[in-house]
């Protein structure tokens, strides 16, 4: 007579590209944990995220703001969570804070990297080396096994479930109906972390421009943020373009991105969903690593210059020229995707 495994509880991280990254954990998770219910306990506004990840049972929301400590708010989400009877947390971010709620749940086993004088709130405290586990995805993924087990090779690569019919649906809200037979390229020109990482809006305009003139469709999308990029890639170009930034929810963009041909991204937590949405994905790398945090599909291509002076991981070009991606051009963004329409045609 089997078992089953006691519920596992996963305190997820507050980054859009993180989250995404966390369902390989999970899938490892399910793979060797038949019938072993998931929990994913993380910001309110990932929830959308954690809903499209097909082996979690749900998504519990923690009502806090980023970097807020709430120790009541938590104790009394640990007090409520007592009742579940989770056998084990993994503990993904590495804050004190993160580590608290599983602790004060009472949940048998914690696991977690070392991190802010935590020790004493985790039961498996695990050092981290960056030789051996480079990726955040492999870092991620090395939490559902022992200490010392390796991983397996490959890591199943994040996937989101989506609704391109949803998609639809939001385009024609918007009044923006998409126009059938004609490839759909989506621009993601935003990136939380800071200039540092964001191809010039100017190039992603000459891009619009000949992709335009090869019939297709292009679209961009990003939150509030992203508004003014987009007012001034649509300006550039003119006419052709449909934007979408600030207009959308995060699960709305999610679907929309599926209804993407092409998605033109920035190290971005969009590059991360498009990638989990199996789309083809060209993404710019400028002071990030694409080592440590590449679109994890075989359908991605990564474009870098590799300049001396990257990765600087700097929010701002501590130069003050960002040339890894001024002179990352237009050109070889548009000969990336052509090249790849021509050979699966």
């Amino acid at each position: 007579m089997t078992t089953t495994p006691a519920p596992v509880l996963i305190v997820g991280p507050a980054w859009v590209g993180d989250m995404v990254m966390t369902q390989s954990l999970v899938a490892l998770l399910a793979a060797t944990r038949p019938g072993v219910a998931i929990d994913i306990l993380a910001p309110e506004w990932t929830a959308p995220l954690i809903v499209r990840m097909p082996q979690v049972r749900r998504a519990i929301p923690l009502p806090l703001t980023h970097g807020q400590l709430g120790l009541w708010v938590r104790w009394r989400l640990a007090r409520a969570l007592r009742r579940e009877g989770y056998g084990e947390a993994i503990i993904i971010p590495n804050s004190f804070k993160a580590a608290l709620i599983p602790f004060w749940a009472g949940i048998p086993q914690r696991t977690g990297y070392r991190g802010e004088w935590r020790q004493p709130l985790l039961t498996d405290c695990r050092p981290l080396n960056p030789k051996t586990l480079p990726r955040t995805v492999d870092r991620m993924a090395a939490l559902s096994r022992p200490l010392q087990a390796t991983l397996p090779i490959p890591i199943p690569e994040p996937r989101l479930i989506s609704s391109p019919e949803a998609g639809m649906a939001t385009l024609a809200r918007l009044g923006h109906p998409a126009t059938e037979g004609r490839p759909v390229a989506v621009f993601c020109p935003g990136a939380e972390y800071g200039p540092a990482k964001q191809w010039p809006a100017a190039h992603f305009a000459t891009l619009a421009i000949q992709l335009g003139a090869e019939h297709w469709e292009v679209w961009i999308v990003g939150g509030t943020r992203e508004i003014p990029l987009g007012r001034e890639i649509v300006k550039a170009v003119g006419r052709g373009v449909v934007d979408l930034t600030g207009r959308t929810t995060l699960e709305e963009v999610v679907d929309l991105l599926s209804l993407a041909r092409v998605v033109v991204t920035n190290d971005s937590g969009l590059m991360h969903v498009a990638a989990a949405l199996d789309r083809r994905v060209v993404a710019l790398y400028g002071s990030s690593d694409p080592n440590h945090t590449p679109p994890l599909s075989p359908k991605a291509a990564i474009l870098s210059l590799k300049l001396h002076c990257a990765p600087c991981f700097a929010r701002v070009c501590p130069k003050g020229h960002t040339l890894c991606l001024l002179g990352l051009k237009p050109d070889q963004v548009r000969e990336e995707i052509l090249a790849w329409e021509k050979g699966h045609a």
